[in-house]
């Protein structure tokens, strides 16, 4: 017999790696599943695999999120179905190249999908949430986000946007029953990698595998952390970055400019 549903999880980006697995812990945890991607052969397989496993109610939405008709489509669906509970933001794409050998065209379409499809899909369900004081939106940053030098620069920043996003929508939302979670990847063995250049990534001693990920990620929801970093051992350094970012708020209200940067005296 099949429990109580928990309500529906959009996962977007659910054909294949962090969005697989998150599509199947969510399933085993009582949420039945809108998955949304753009492989329909591999969506359409997964949701039926679900469904035999768990009972689950698993609906395949293919789409395209670079597609403005398709990611209307997918708002639309988070606007209207009230069963809606738990967004999941995975759907991403990255690069390797640098600034002198990375088309244009590409990185505009990164910034589409990384950050405008993020954005439009997170406001068009938080009037839900806010309306019933519940809901969850789980955005999937990166540690790039933090380490910008890492990979490509667009990538980078595309992941510093979500991490700065995630800050604000906990101070919008937080106080009306939604909660938000940032989930901080480092390298995770995912065709992530193939998509961004670098495929031997995926083998490297340092890559987490997609099931550690995503397992740790929702341990992190379990206990309430803002924002999730599974790679990081020691969780005080993070703390310790917060800190000092938000001590140094204060510091910006000055109408004068620091000495530092006092005009030279005339003649010296």
């Amino acid at each position: 017999m099949t429990n109580p549903s928990k309500g529906t999880a959009v996962i977007t980006g659910a054909s294949a790696g962090i969005g697989a697995i998150y599509a199947d812990r969510l399933a085993k945890r009582g949420y039945d599943l809108i998955l949304v991607a753009r492989n329909a052969a591999r969506l359409n397989d997964l949701a039926t695999r679900l469904t035999a496993e768990t009972g689950r109610s698993v609906k395949a939405v293919i789409a395209d999120l670079n597609d403005k008709a398709a990611l209307a489509s997918i708002e639309s669906i988070l606007q209207q179905d009230k069963s809606i509970t738990m967004l999941v933001n995975n759907a991403g794409i990255g690069s390797v190249a640098s600034v002198l050998k990375g088309d244009v065209a590409d990185m505009e379409a990164m910034i589409n999908l990384n950050i405008t499809a993020l954005t439009r899909l997170t406001y068009a369900v938080a009037p839900s949430f806010v309306e019933k004081g519940a809901g969850t939106i789980i955005n999937i940053g990166s540690v790039v986000g933090i380490a910008v030098e890492l990979l490509n620069g667009v990538y980078s920043a595309s992941k510093s946007y979500v991490i700065s996003f995630g800050h604000a929508l906990q101070r919008d939302l937080a106080d009306k029953g939604v909660r938000i979670q940032t989930v901080l990847p480092a390298a995770t063995a995912t065709e992530f990698w193939d998509v961004a250049g670098y495929a031997p990534q995926k083998e490297a001693p340092t890559t987490m595998t997609a099931d550690d990920l995503v397992d740790s990620a929702l341990v992190g929801l379990d206990q309430g952390e803002l924002v999730t970093i599974p790679t990081l051992q020691d969780g005080t350094v993070w703390e310790r970055w917060e800190a000092d970012r938000r001590a140094m708020t204060p510091q910006f209200a000055n109408a004068k400019p620091a000495p530092r940067y006092a005009s030279p005296k005339a003649g010296v």
